[in-house]
């Protein structure tokens, strides 16, 4: 299908259904929803021709009641401002699943055609085929959900929309009108904010309600359509999960929030497994498989509503009665039924007695500390001095023996010491009840030398965990650039020690490593972000070849581009000769989860453009996608000018004080949307390095100036010309999918930014002068991007991302100007606690709705 006519097909189908659906809200039984929907659309136009002439917050909101007679008093005008703040924020709920529920009509306007042309390729290409099954069987793909607030819906609201996405496909408008109803009822914030078990239960909805299936159906796909033994490829999907095991800078994450999770995914799996075996049951009533029905009977129910303290791993039990079944089945009832049996079998294969695996989350510092504290308090059981390690890095690696202990954590320990203590005792119980696969990983942020990881790792064997027994994967976290630049550094050292060498060996000579997207860009600025990941990953893969490692790359780059997401599946397809890619992992984080896998059809079309990506950059990798020494130094270089002028940015006097003054982020902290601080040290005054990457993304996005996702970019293209390297910078773009994807991804991040909202402050005393040189590089890059890029207008070649980014834009247009109007006016409302109090809630309000239409936000 054509562009062109993609866009037509998403214009009948999405925008003008939306807009024919829209009219129902209209027609609700509920007070004023009438009068709000009807004043609406003259306030966006006020809104949209206020921007166009760029007016202030205040003129536009003011100028406007001042054509209306009874919203004189300033309790009436807010009353109104809340009425549409909520009225637009179920309008983004029905735009959602309009579009979610013509996924398969519209499709996407990727160039790739999935794993269906795999299979096409592969039926007429026995050599072929014999490729990809080769392929398939040593590829993994593990996408990892974590709990950063970049999405509100609670629960509720989310089965709204996959009932709402059901009856859209039918066109069924009485229900249709009845979910408008219910979700006109439903709140759509929290009265409290969530503790990491609320997040996880969230979460978890996507877990029962879309990967549970979906993963099983993909894989009966590949088994049938390649003819392939379900033991070749039982691993080919993988989930992580977050929530509840990251700690990092989260001190509500503690080891009883990490026990009471893997609790309810195990839970909740086997609860999946019940209503997945009572339709066997319904149909399975044959001779001969009595004793195994009952067995798996007792098995899936008593887990399912009668949980123990203590639980076990069933999974090989379990396994063992469906195989025994669809043996009886083939043998003596003609295979009857036999698929709904082999797809539990499937799923169990899949999911096990844990569902997804757990990851523990720490920060380097938290772990030093913990470690220096068992020093100071078993001086003789450690056999280690402080004053012997003290602060070389060759004398802690010296003097980390590996010894075997069993050492108990003390009341007067720290609480993250205790915490860091008892969660890595409680991981063996985990394992207990879920196998290895429950919680297999401990993930060290910051980590900044191989002393980080070696420490970790006697922490347990000072913990009551023997060398032998030691069922754990050791991931340091490399993220802000200067730890990039390092990261083969501390691997080499890590790799050299004979003690983790010989763990490494007894874990199948296999080493997860995580690099970070978030704070790289924070810290150097889009495009030094990128490259810094690349060349990390180019040198990390040599090094790991050297000692015949098998090289895991844990991405976190789920999100948005800015977040180091956007056409993520591009980066791995891109991936060249240099870089290790049998494995894909990555985070997927807040809207990014309900976007991209809220339903069935969306996630299963994500998952096969990953694995889609993975079989390609193997058997079909493009020379271009292995970069020439020339063509590093010339990114070398250009992404040393971008980085050098977001350093001037960062270090620019009034950089903070604009972000808190403008942008909603002191309110981020007060909204109930996370269990976690907005920012690192949560106690003392705001520095950029203790901001959090998400809080940091999510304040620039709701300004409409995504600074994270381009600044930078249009001054390295404009040195590149200047230096007559233009024709290699277009021959890269042409060629070479890593940065051709990178500037598509902030293409995107720039369609999604719109400064005339703010144009205002051209003029403003304090930040005009600010505000200009932001605009100036968003206007220069944009520029050199359509001149690269040789288009007329950005992301021209995804028609239908820009139209469905362009709506949500336009939906959300009031909110944003809501949400600026109330922080300017709330710093004159500071003394009556009251109103500026009414002032925060509805800047709350406006953040839930922007980031929610957001979809991929910046």
């Amino acid at each position: 299908m054509r562009l062109s006519q993609k866009k037509a097909v998403f214009q009948n189908e999405v925008l003008t259904r939306f807009d024919l659906y829209k009219s129902l809200f209209l027609t609700l039984p509920f007070q004023r929803v009438k009068h709000t929907g009807t004043i609406l659309p003259f306030f966006t136009n006020h809104c949209e021709q206020g921007v166009e002439a760029h007016h202030s917050p205040e003129q536009i909101i003011d100028s406007f009641f001042g054509q209306y007679e009874q919203y004189v008093k300033e309790d009436d005008r807010l009353d109104l401002l809340f009425r549409i703040v909520q009225y637009i924020e179920r309008q983004v709920v029905l735009f959602d699943a309009v579009e979610d529920s013509a996924f398969k009509k519209v499709g996407k306007s990727d160039e790739s055609g999935g794993m269906e042309s795999i299979f096409t390729l592969a039926q007429t290409n026995p050599q072929l085929k014999k490729q990809v099954v080769s392929r398939l069987k040593d590829l993994s793909v593990r996408l990892v959900l974590t709990a950063h607030p970049t999405q509100f819906y609670p629960g509720p609201v989310l089965s709204i929309i996959n009932d709402l996405i059901d009856d859209l496909k039918k066109d069924d408008i009485p229900n249709i009108h009845l979910l408008l109803q219910q979700l006109g009822k439903t709140p759509f914030i929290n009265k409290q904010k969530p503790t990491p078990v609320d997040e996880a239960i969230s979460l978890a909805w996507y877990l029962e309600n879309v990967f549970y299936s979906v993963a099983s159906g993909i894989q009966a796909k590949i088994e049938n359509e390649l003819e392939v033994s379900p033991d070749d490829i039982d691993h080919l999907i993988e989930l992580g999960f977050w929530p509840g095991g990251d700690r990092d800078g989260n001190p509500n994450v503690t080891w009883e929030s990490t026990k009471r999770v893997a609790t309810l995914l195990r839970t909740i799996l086997f609860r999946c497994y019940y209503r997945d075996f009572r339709i066997v049951k319904r149909r399975i009533t044959f001779r001969g498989v009595e004793s195994y029905m009952e067995e798996l009977q007792e098995l899936f129910y008593e887990n399912s509503f009668n949980p123990v303290e203590k639980p076990v791993d069933e999974t090989e039990r379990i396994l063992h009665n469906l195989t025994e079944i669809i043996r009886v089945l083939r043998e003596n009832h003609d295979g009857l039924f036999v698929e709904i049996v082999e797809d539990l079998r499937r799923k169990v294969q899949t999911f096990g007695c844990f569902f997804t695996t757990l990851d523990i989350r720490q920060d380097s510092s938290v772990l030093r500390e913990t470690f220096n504290w068992l020093l100071e308090n078993y001086p003789k059981e450690t056999g280690i001095s402080l004053k012997d390690i003290g602060d070389s890095e060759e004398e802690k690696e010296k003097h980390i023996a590996f010894t075997e202990a069993d050492l108990q954590e003390q009341d007067d320990a720290a609480p993250l010491v205790q915490d860091t203590l008892k969660v890595i005792r409680l991981i063996k119980d985990i394992q207990q009840s879920g196998s290895e696969r429950a919680v297999q990983r401990f993930i060290i942020s910051n980590c900044q030398q191989a002393s980080d990881i070696l420490g970790l790792m006697q922490l347990f064997l000072w913990s009551g965990w023997t060398k032998k027994g030691l069922t754990m994967d050791f991931v340091p976290l490399f993220e802000t650039v200067d730890d990039l630049k390092h990261a083969a550094d501390v691997m080499r050292s890590l790799y050299s020690n004979k003690t983790y060498a010989a763990h490494l060996k007894k874990r199948g000579n296999k080493q997860t490593i995580m690099l970070g997207f978030s704070d790289s860009t924070k810290d150097g600025g889009y495009l030094m972000a990128n490259w810094s990941i690349y060349k990390a990953k180019v040198e990390l893969t040599a090094i790991s070849r050297e000692y015949d490692v098998d090289l895991v790359f844990f991405d976190g780059r789920g999100g948005p581009p800015a977040r180091g997401g956007g056409k993520t599946q591009r980066f791995y397809s891109s991936m060249g000769k240099e870089i290790e890619n049998n494995h894909i992992q990555l985070t997927i984080q807040g809207q990014t989860i309900s976007s991209q896998y809220g339903s069935l059809d969306s996630a299963k079309y994500q998952i096969e453009q990953l694995l889609h990506a993975g079989v390609i950059s193997d058997l079909r990798q493009r020379e271009g996608d292995t970069l020439t020494a020339k063509q590093k130094n010339i990114i070398d270089q250009m992404a040393a000018e971008s980085h050098a002028k977001f350093l001037e940015l960062r270090h620019h006097k009034l950089f903070l004080k604009y972000l808190e003054t403008l942008s909603p982020l002191k309110e981020l902290a007060s909204i109930n949307i996370s269990s976690r601080p907005v920012k690192r040290n949560s106690d003392k005054e705001l520095r950029l390095e203790d901001l959090r990457a998400i809080s940091f993304v999510t304040s620039w996005s709701q300004l409409k100036q995504n600074i994270p996702g381009f600044y930078g970019v249009g001054t390295a293209l404009q040195w590149a010309e200047d230096n007559n390297l233009w024709s290699y910078v277009k021959n890269l773009y042409e060629t070479s999918g890593m940065f051709n994807t990178v500037i598509d991804n902030c293409m995107m991040s720039m369609t999604k930014s719109n400064f005339d909202i703010t144009a205002y402050m051209k003029d403003d005393k304090e930040f005009g002068e600010f505000w200009t040189m932001l605009k100036e590089e968003f206007d220069r890059t944009k520029e050199y991007l359509l001149k690269l890029t040789g288009m007329k207008e950005l992301m021209e070649n995804y028609p239908v991302e820009k139209a469905s980014i362009c709506e949500r834009e336009k939906i959300i247009l009031p909110l944003l100007i809501i949400q600026h109007y109330a922080i300017r006016l709330l710093e004159d409302k500071q003394k009556d606690d009251k109103k500026a109090e009414t002032y925060r809630k509805l800047i709350g309000r406006t953040i839930y709705g922007v980031v929610n239409a957001g979809r991929n936000l910046a």
